[in-house]
C-alpha cells in the first residue's frame, strides 16, 4: 500500500481550498463622507474691530485683538503661539509623564494584541502530547467482563490484560479553511478595534494638552488678580493712614476712617480666595504631569503675566476637521468594527471546513513505543454545515442595527463638533470684545479715582465718594484681569474643538 497517496491528496485538497479565503462575506465597510458646510458662519469669522481706546496698563496703546482665518495649518503644536516656554515645557512634561496618556498607550498595546489572537486562526494549530495511564476495567461491567472470559488465548498470540498500561506519542494538526471570510472579518473588526485605540489615545492627548495650557493660564490670571488686589490694598491702606492724620487734624470725622478701614478689610478678605485658586491651579498641572500635591511650588509660584493670544489665528475649513478630530477618527474606526461583525454572523450561517491529522505511537510497554507497528493516525476533513439555528440569524440581525447605531453615532460626532467649534469661535470674538470694552472701564475709572482725590483734598466731595471710586476701579481692574484670562482660555477651547495637539 502506498501510504504518501492520502497525503497527496491532502496537498490538492489544500492549495484549491486556500484559494476561497479570499471570499468574505458580509457588507465590505464604505469610508462615511462626513456632512460639513464648505465655510465656518460669517458671524463666527467676521473680523474684529481693533479698540479704539487706550489700555489701561500703558494708557496710551490699544488693545490688539486675535483675528480668525480659514487657513490651512498644522496645530500640532499650536500652544507654541502663546511665546511662553515654561508653557511649553509643562506640556512637554506631560505628554512625556501623564499617567492617562500612559493607559492608552497600553489599551493600544492590548487592541493589538487582541489582533494577533484573531489574525492567529489564520494558521493551522499544532499539538504534541505524551501521556501514561493505566487502567483496569471493572468485571462487573460488561466489557470488564468481556476481557476476563477472553484473557489469554493459547496459541492464538492473543492478550487481553486486565488491568493494563498505555503509552502514547502523538502530535495532532487542526486547521480550518477561511472559505467564506469569518477569520477575515474577524481580523478586519480587530484592525478597525485597534484604530478605535490609536484614536481614543489622541483625544485623550488633545484633552491633556488643552488640560495643561487651560490649568496655566488660570494660574497666571488667579496670580494677576492677586496682584491687583495687593496693590489696591497697599493704596487703601495709604488712603486710611491720611484719614487717620485727617481725623487727627480736625479735617475729617470717625465715620470717614471707619469706611477706609472696612474698604481695606473686605480687600484683605479676598486674598485667600485668589491664593487658593493659585494652590489649585499648582497642583492641577502638578497632577496632569504625574508629580505630587505643591511640587511644581518654586517653579510656578512666582507671579506672570497672562500669555498674550496670536494675532492671528488659523483654523482650516469644516471639511479637514472630521480629519483631524480624533473623536470623529475614533466613530469611525466603530463603524468599520461594527460592519466588520456583521460579515462574521453572516459568515457563520455557511459551512466551515476543517482539515484535520492526527498520528503518533502508541503501546503497553515502554520498549514497544517508538516500534513502526505501534503507529496510528488518522487524517481527514470535516466540515460543519448549519441547518436550523435561529440564534446565528438574529445575531446577524443584531450585527445590523449595531452598525445602523455606529453610523448614526458617527454623523453626531460630527455634528457636535461642528457645533463645538462654532461655540468657541462666538465665544473667542464675544470675550475679546468685552476684555477691550472693560480695559476703557478701567481707563476711566482711573481717571474717575484721580479726579475724586483731587475734589476731596479741596473738600468739595465727601470721604465716601473717594471710597466709591476706589472700590469702583478695583472691581473692574479684576473683571479685567478675569476677562483677559477667560480670552486665552477661550483659544484654548477652540483649540481643543480644532483636535489640535497631535496632528
Amino acid at each position: 500500500m502506498n501510504r504518501s497517496k492520502p497525503i497527496s491528496k491532502l496537498l490538492i485538497v489544500l492549495p484549491i481550498a486556500a484559494l476561497n479565503v479570499a471570499c468574505a462575506v458580509g457588507p465590505d465597510f464604505v469610508r462615511p463622507t462626513p456632512q460639513a458646510p464648505a465655510h465656518w458662519s460669517d458671524q463666527a469669522t467676521a473680523p474684529l474691530p481693533t479698540a479704539s481706546h487706550p489700555t489701561a496698563a500703558t494708557n496710551s496703546a490699544p488693545l490688539a485683538v486675535s483675528q480668525v482665518i480659514e487657513q490651512s495649518t498644522e496645530l500640532r503644536s499650536w500652544w507654541g503661539g502663546f511665546n511662553d516656554p515654561l508653557l511649553s515645557s509643562l506640556i512637554d512634561r506631560a505628554v512625556s509623564s501623564n499617567l492617562d496618556l500612559r493607559a492608552a498607550l497600553l489599551r493600544i498595546d492590548e487592541a493589538r494584541a487582541q489582533r494577533a489572537i484573531s489574525a492567529a486562526a489564520y494558521w493551522p494549530t499544532v499539538a504534541v502530547d505524551a501521556s501514561f495511564t493505566r487502567q483496569r476495567l471493572s468485571e462487573t461491567t460488561p466489557t470488564g467482563a468481556l476481557f476476563n472470559s477472553v484473557g489469554h488465548v493459547p496459541g492464538a498470540g492473543v492478550s487481553i490484560p486486565n488491568p493494563y498500561n498505555q503509552y502514547q506519542l502523538s502530535a495532532a494538526v487542526s486547521w480550518e479553511i477561511d472559505l467564506f471570510g469569518r477569520v477575515r472579518r474577524s481580523v478586519e473588526a480587530a484592525d478597525a478595534n485597534v484604530q478605535v485605540s490609536v484614536e481614543d489615545q489622541h483625544g485623550v492627548l488633545v484633552s491633556v494638552l488643552a488640560d495643561v495650557a487651560q490649568g496655566y493660564l488660570e494660574l497666571r490670571g488667579a496670580q494677576e488678580r492677586s496682584r491687583i488686589a495687593k496693590e489696591n490694598l497697599a493704596t487703601i491702606e495709604e488712603l486710611l493712614d491720611l484719614t487717620r492724620q485727617r481725623r487727627a487734624a480736625g479735617m475729617t470725622t470717625d465715620i470717614d476712617v471707619s469706611n477706609a478701614a472696612a474698604q481695606a478689610y473686605a480687600t484683605r478678605a479676598s486674598l485667600p480666595a485668589f491664593e487658593m485658586q493659585i494652590t489649585g491651579s499648582i497642583n492641577q498641572l502638578s497632577r496632569l504631569i504625574a508629580r505630587e500635591p505643591e511640587a511644581l511650588r518654586d517653579e510656578l509660584g512666582g507671579p506672570m503675566p497672562v500669555p498674550s493670544a496670536p494675532p492671528e489665528v488659523p483654523i482650516g475649513l469644516p471639511a479637514e476637521l472630521a480629519r483631524r478630530r480624533p473623536d470623529i477618527r475614533e466613530a469611525e474606526a466603530n463603524l468599520h468594527a461594527a460592519t466588520a461583525q456583521i460579515g462574521i454572523a453572516v459568515a457563520n450561517l455557511f459551512p466551515r471546513l476543517t482539515l484535520a491529522a492526527t498520528g503518533g505511537f502508541q503501546s503497553e510497554t515502554a520498549g514497544n513505543l517508538l516500534q513502526w507497528a505501534s503507529r496510528f493516525g488518522s487524517i481527514g476533513p470535516t466540515l460543519d454545515l448549519p441547518i436550523f439555528d435561529r440564534g446565528r440569524w438574529t445575531t446577524v440581525h443584531l450585527y445590523d442595527v449595531r452598525a445602523q447605531e455606529a453610523a448614526l453615532g458617527y454623523q453626531r460626532t460630527v455634528l457636535n463638533a461642528l457645533h463645538e467649534v462654532e461655540n468657541s469661535l462666538s465665544a473667542y470674538a464675544a470675550d475679546q470684545q468685552r476684555r477691550n470694552w472693560l480695559a476703557a472701564t478701567v481707563n476711566e475709572s482711573l481717571d474717575a479715582l484721580t479726579l475724586s482725590r483731587q475734589r476731596y483734598a479741596s473738600g468739595l466731595i465727601n470721604f465716601i465718594d473717594v471710597l466709591d471710586a476706589e472700590r469702583t476701579l478695583q472691581q473692574n481692574q479684576l473683571s479685567l484681569a478675569d476677562s483677559t484670562t477667560t480670552v486665552t482660555t477661550d483659544l484654548v477651547a477652540l483649540y481643543r474643538a480644532l483636535g489640535g495637539g497631535w496632528l
